[in-house]
């Protein structure tokens, strides 16, 4: 393991990467973009959701991610019976003490895997609402804070509906990204032949990163710069899913918030300090796709959340980094206080 400069920065960023990418797609053949942008999700502070058919390696994907990194980690098989308190945690008499103790639920850990998260109540993935987003747990009027860094990487079958019950809007909107891995290459399947056949390679997987150095990490893609145009460009795609034909619900402020901070994170690992266009139109089907309900009609014609994102990258603006910035007119003397702002 190479020792960590406090001070991180861009190359330090790149570095780490590219190490926790090349562990990664050790285990995960031929996905190079999969494993890419579930590592932009965790430098963004963001969760994943991983949907795909069985088999192709949803489980193995956030479990050699959580692997490759030395931190806490816990993994919870969502089940129709199992409870929020499963997840949260339990406030237990102690009759030594003659008082209630919180004992920690599976959430408490830096990485949480969600395996099949549909297969639970309503009433259970209502649990990870509040720790998906502040971070934190709240359990009879005491607050607990989540270690950090903390991510969910949640799977989930869109096939197989028996037994399964939809994630709501809440919890959906409250993912990062989604990514579908989708079925190997012929090469990329033979190679798993002999990789896996013998024995599973999470076996021989070790941490190439530690959890200090990904809090570090985070915090530099926070300074990464974003222009104005760049702001304005991310918001004009939201909005335009609002106002789509083909679109019942279009994506929230949240979904903005996240695109941002997806391309900050995308930049950061191209060895860049600012954020281009380029960063939030490929990020776009990722990060707004999942959040979208499309109207009956669109669904009758076949017409998917992707393709509605896919036309509106192709139909809005691309502003132009290299244009100058127009100067502000001259409003005179401002108030003391009030200079820059």
């Amino acid at each position: 393991m190479t020792t960590y400069d406090e001070r991180a920065g861009l190359a330090d960023l790149t570095t780490t990467a590219g190490r926790v990418h090349r562990s990664v797609e050790g285990v995960i053949e031929g996905k190079p973009e999969v494993v890419r942008l579930a590592l932009t999700v965790l430098l963004a502070e963001g969760h994943l959701l991983i949907e795909d058919v069985p088999g192709v390696g949803k489980t193995m994907l956030a479990k050699a991610l959580a692997r490759s990194i030395d931190c806490s980690v816990r993994r919870i098989q969502f089940t129709p019976d199992l409870l929020p308190s499963d997840i949260t945690g339990v406030s237990v008499y102690d009759q030594q003490r003659q008082d209630f103790e919180f004992k920690p639920g599976a959430i408490f850990a830096q990485i949480v895997i969600g395996d099949e998260i549909n297969r639970a109540s309503p009433k259970t993935q209502s649990a990870l609402l509040e720790s998906m987003e502040e971070r934190q747990v709240t359990m009879d009027g005491q607050t607990y804070h989540l270690p950090s860094p903390f991510m969910v990487v949640a799977t989930q079958n869109p096939v197989e509906m028996e037994g399964t019950y939809p994630l709501p809007e809440a919890q959906r909107d409250r993912f990062m990204a989604r990514v579908s891995i989708g079925y190997p290459s012929p090469a990329a399947e033979l190679r798993m032949l002999d990789m896996h056949g013998g024995a599973s390679p999470l076996d021989d997987l070790r941490p190439v990163a530690h959890a200090h150095e990904i809090v570090k990490l985070t915090e530099a893609v926070r300074a990464v710069h974003v222009a104005e145009a760049v702001r304005r460009y991310a918001v004009d795609l939201v909005a335009a899913t609002r106002s789509h034909p083909d679109l019942r619900l279009g994506a929230s402020p949240r979904a903005t918030l996240h695109l941002l901070r997806a391309a900050k994170a995308a930049a950061a690992m191209s060895g860049r300090e600012f954020a281009l266009p380029d960063d939030v139109q490929s990020l776009a089907v990722a990060v707004l796709a999942h959040r979208l309900l499309p109207t009956a009609q669109a669904q009758l014609n076949r017409r998917t959340a992707e393709q509605v994102v896919l036309e509106i990258v192709r139909r809005t603006p691309v502003p132009d980094p290299s244009a100058p910035r127009r100067r502000q007119p001259d409003r005179g003397q401002q108030p003391p206080g009030t200079r820059g702002l």
